[in-house]
């Protein structure tokens, strides 16, 4: 018999508490930290890819040098000049549950495995449903991403019209099914065409119903477009509750009034960080009726500002929901059937971290109206970026701001696209270069603009005005030094 190997049961303290250490001095740091994201693959690659040691290393150096190395690729993403893709921060109970959440180190699957992450995703569940103003008796699975809860609705989605048709999905699969057709809008989000593309529906196969000039889909166009599929066919319609460039939504209430001409229709309502504009009565009038959908996605490391991954999926129809996520049973499981949560039946993961800690901490940490002042505070800083920037000469704002978003593009003398569209890039550049803020780019209907997204919990109005003046400065050194080619 050969000996044992080596096991190692090394004191954790030092290791944890130097990495607390290197952990709070970044947070303390991420408000004033430079923003200029550095893109030297060749720098990160020669610090951080190396031959694997033969022999294991020092956990304390590997974390300062790995702190160390990985710095200069760090993205701020989690500072209040931050306002680059729809990126929300880290309140600071949430990242202390996190933390918690490693140490714990919960398989978030099963009841048995971890009843606590059990229980904490229920309050977790019912804070948010009565927050988001959906149903009681609404069921949830806390996932990756609103990419994922897309495809845990929509796989939902996907299993009732099947039903409605005589189809057992889960069982036979989508071979010989019924047909469904899926309706999105013309600015729909990629991530629900991703959904549809694992889940076999094909992302190509939708009926597209027109946008306006702010994203939103028109109500004729979706009329004309439900008119257009035969009657009695599985239907499945995806509406859009903000608008990933302008911040729009979808005039929910008379689609979803629409849609319900068709019997066994499921709605659908992509909210990645707009289904928070419920918890204000500032915004809560942009979702008017969207109780009344089937299904509804958002994210809480957006607006709800806790650790990725974290995305949030509700169902208005608990039994859908949970044909479409259970996975068969498996005999050395230990399920606790209805009396108790077990989280695999709503969710496609069956491994999973136990993400409800840091979402029970951030929402106990702020109440009601933490999570209130957080969007309205957002919007806010929005609308004043949005004011100082449109009072300027060559500047224009692209989009009514709704909510946090604001497009802006900077417009040569001349008014030339092409001239525009190069003069808006190259202020864009100048203001990643400079690192004051950070802005990301996008193309609006054809045109060159920069996307400013407010979603962090600790941008206020210095943050707003520091932002706005950035923009302009950045726009007039480019037009000072002589204009780029088009």
């Amino acid at each position: 018999m050969t000996d044992e190997p080596r096991a190692t049961r090394e004191d954790p303290g030092p290791l944890l508490a130097r990495t607390a250490e290197l952990a709070t001095e970044y947070l303390r740091g991420v408000p004033e930290r430079h923003l200029l994201v550095h893109q030297d693959v060749a720098s990160l690659r020669a610090a951080l890819v190396t031959a694997l040691p033969e022999e294991g290393e020092d956990p304390i150096e590997i974390i300062e040098r790995l702190a160390r190395d990985a710095d200069p690729g760090i993205v701020s993403s989690a500072g209040p000049r931050y306002f680059g893709y729809v990126i929300g921060g880290s309140v600071p109970a949430s990242v202390a549950a996190d933390w918690l959440t490693s140490t714990w180190d919960q398989n978030a699957g099963l009841y048995s495995a971890s009843p606590a992450a059990s229980v904490v995703e229920e309050a977790v569940g019912a804070w948010l449903i009565d927050l988001l103003g959906l149903p009681a008796g609404t069921s949830y699975g806390l996932v990756s991403g609103c990419q994922m809860a897309h495809f845990t609705c929509l796989a939902a989605a996907r299993h009732a019209v099947l039903e409605d048709a005589g189809w057992d999905v889960e069982a036979s699969g989508l071979v010989g099914a019924p047909e469904i057709d899926v309706v999105l809008g013309g600015e729909a989000h990629s991530t629900v065409g991703g959904a549809l593309q694992y889940l076999g529906l094909g992302r190509d196969r939708v009926h597209t119903a027109a946008a306006d000039g702010q994203g939103r889909m028109r109500l004729d166009a979706l009329e004309a477009t439900l008119d257009a599929i035969p009657a009695g066919r599985p239907l499945i319609v995806c509406l859009q509750a903000g608008n990933v460039n302008t911040g729009s939504f979808d005039p929910i209430g008379p689609m979803i009034e629409l849609v319900r001409r068709r019997p066994g229709a499921w709605v659908h309502i992509d909210g990645a960080f707009g289904a928070w504009a419920r918890v204000s009565p500032l915004t809560a009038y942009l979702l008017d009726g969207a109780d009344g959908a089937d299904s509804w996605a958002t994210d809480a490391h957006k607006w709800l500002n806790v650790p990725y991954d974290s995305g949030l999926a509700f169902v208005a129809h608990p039994r859908a929901h949970a044909a479409a996520m259970a996975p068969p049973h498996a005999a050395y499981l230990e399920y606790v059937g209805d009396e108790k949560r077990d989280e695999l039946y709503w969710v496609p993961e069956f491994s999973r971290r136990a993400r409800g800690f840091a979402m029970y901490a951030a929402l106990r940490s702020l109440g009601r109206t933490g999570v209130r002042e957080m969007v309205e505070r957002g919007c806010w800083v929005a609308r004043r970026i949005a004011d100082r920037i449109e009072a300027a000469p060559g500047a224009t704002v692209l989009n009514d701001v709704v909510l946090n978003q604001v497009l802006v593009r900077f417009e040569t003398d001349d008014r030339d696209p092409a001239a525009s569209d190069a003069l808006t890039r190259a202020t864009l550049q100048a203001i990643q270069d400079e690192g004051t803020i950070w802005l990301s780019a996008t193309t609006w209907h054809d045109m060159a603009a920069i996307r400013v997204s407010v979603s962090n919990w600790g941008t206020g109005a210095e943050e707003a005005e520091l932002a706005a003046a950035t923009i302009l400065a950045a726009a007039d050194r480019v037009r000072a030094r002589g204009m780029p080619a088009g």
